[in-house]
């Protein structure tokens, strides 16, 4: 079924139990097992669509050899690993989600490549590997043998224990994905240069600025289950007793675990003044009646794909007479956000929009004295309460497409099927003292996910009510 080289060495741990295998025991290992190998997979969803962009790919790069690795698992403590997540890009490309899997393309000539990918087999029964190492399939799992990953992903599959083998063969000018498999670049050291490189990583950042189908209906999943997390959180909150935040946070991971991978990223449940902390993920205080709490999570589907959404909550269900202020002016600012969202206008549009709106607001509230609010607003000087960018690509990573081009992504035009957040926030440090008292500790974010479509766009997040009015009807009725 492949050329695969013998097994590794079996790996003992230092001071484990057992030591040694009698003759008799491995014979009993050998035998008695059945044939699980499956014969009528289809396709994963997105295979067609992968073949696409791999043709995209090797388009943009005649002649030359591209490779790009999965990556391989990180340690946490000692044998333990982190959960694995392949590269962002060979997941794109692929479909697969295997750790040490490496895609690569091979020119066929002038034009075209022909496209394998390395991965895993099935563990060898022969050798014992399958029960003697702690990796093996009867500790983490059965794998997919290469012929159903044939079936699966639509691409010739060879064993990965070959493929630096084969790599050191190539000749000709070649483009490796850094940052995601050592033993890759190694073996690719001089074949190629960093510039090039980091060409190649641009390009492919590039290519996922606009989702095709398969991937916006990933990322509408991925709201739509984000939004029954924000449910869940809500029905655990406490009205009249405190709730820690990493019940939240704890809350929300059982809707993503249930409906999909994993959290997107780290779950910001931030109480009271740490709601004014952009990236508060330590969780570890606790929301009070009274307090805001600032939730902004995400369900990553089974996929990989990955929502972002933020609502601003009052745990007792009603908003103070400030704290609607604040909130009310965030929702004006969004408004104005998510409005600038159109085809044919410019990514940093609805920044401007949003930015502008909040500098309004931050001025007629007598926060910086006389200016008026285009000086403040020229001055950048909102920014003390504002602190971040409104918004940012979405996908497969969170902050998608970090490293296109700039030309086409923030100083380019918004195009239909690109997805992006569009996030507001005032945040009144606690030891802010130009602030008035009353306002200090308060952190406010609405956060949407926003489909650019052929004529607007749309609110993937649509589901989670974001007015304070409705907002407060929302808490009421999930506590009734």
């Amino acid at each position: 079924m492949s050329d695969a080289k013998p097994a590794d060495p079996i790996k003992y741990r230092k001071n484990g139990l057992t030591r040694g295998v009698t003759d008799e025991l491995a014979a009993n290992m050998k035998q008695g097992w059945a044939d699980t190998e499956r014969a009528d997979l289809a396709p994963i969803p997105q295979a067609a669509h992968t073949a696409l962009r791999r043709a995209e790919l090797s388009a943009a790069f005649p002649g030359e050899t591209l490779v790009v690795p999965a990556g391989n698992p990180k340690v946490r403590a000692n044998d333990t690993d982190y959960p694995f997540r392949p590269s962002s890009d060979y997941v794109y490309l692929t479909g697969d989600q295997s750790q040490d899997g490496v895609l690569v393309l091979a020119p066929t000539g002038a034009t075209g490549h022909d496209a394998t990918i390395y991965l895993r087999n099935r563990s060898d029964r022969e050798n014992g590997e399958f029960w003697l190492d702690n990796h093996g399939e009867l500790w983490d799992g059965r794998r997919n043998s290469l012929s159903e990953n044939e079936r699966l992903l639509g691409l010739p599959c060879r064993d990965v224990r070959t493929v630096l083998d084969g790599l050191r063969s190539v000749t000709g000018p070649v483009r490796v994905l850094r940052g995601h498999d050592a033993g890759v670049e190694e073996v690719l050291r001089g074949k190629g240069t960093a510039e090039q490189d980091e060409e190649f990583r641009v390009f492919l950042s590039g290519m996922r600025l606009v989702k095709d189908e398969f991937e916006i209906a990933e990322l509408r999943f991925a709201c739509e289950a984000t939004a029954r997390g924000f449910e869940d959180v809500v029905r655990v909150l406490g009205t009249d007793t405190e709730t820690a935040e990493r019940l939240i946070e704890g809350t929300f991971f059982v809707r993503a675990r249930v409906e999909g991978n994993d959290v997107g990223y780290g779950t910001i449940a931030a109480a009271g003044p740490h709601a004014t902390t952009m990236h508060w993920v330590r969780n570890d205080g606790r929301a009070k009646p009274g307090d805001l709490l600032l939730l902004d999570a995400g369900v990553e589907t089974n996929r990989l794909y990955t929502a972002d959404v933020t609502r601003t909550l009052p745990v007792n269900g009603r908003f103070d007479e400030l704290q609607r202020r604040i909130y009310d002016a965030v929702y004006a600012a969004q408004e104005a956000g998510i409005a600038a969202v159109r085809p044919g206008g410019m990514f940093r549009d609805f920044h401007h929009a949003a930015q502008r709106v909040l500098a309004e607001h931050l001025t007629s509230w007598g926060l910086f004295g006389g200016l008026s609010a285009d000086k403040v607003y020229e001055l950048g000087l909102h920014r003390r309460f504002t602190l971040a960018g409104t918004g940012h690509m979405l996908g497969i990573d969170v902050h998608d497409c970090a490293h296109s081009r700039t030309e086409e992504h923030v100083d380019g035009p918004l195009r239909p099927g690109m997805v992006l957040t569009v996030e507001p926030g005032i945040y009144f440090q606690e030891d802010d003292l130009t602030v008035p008292a009353e306002y200090r500790g308060i952190g406010v974010r609405i956060e949407d996910d926003i489909l650019v479509t052929e004529d607007g766009n749309e609110n993937l997040s649509a589901a989670l009510p974001r007015h304070a009015d409705a907002v407060e009807a929302w808490l009421a009725g999930l506590r009734a």
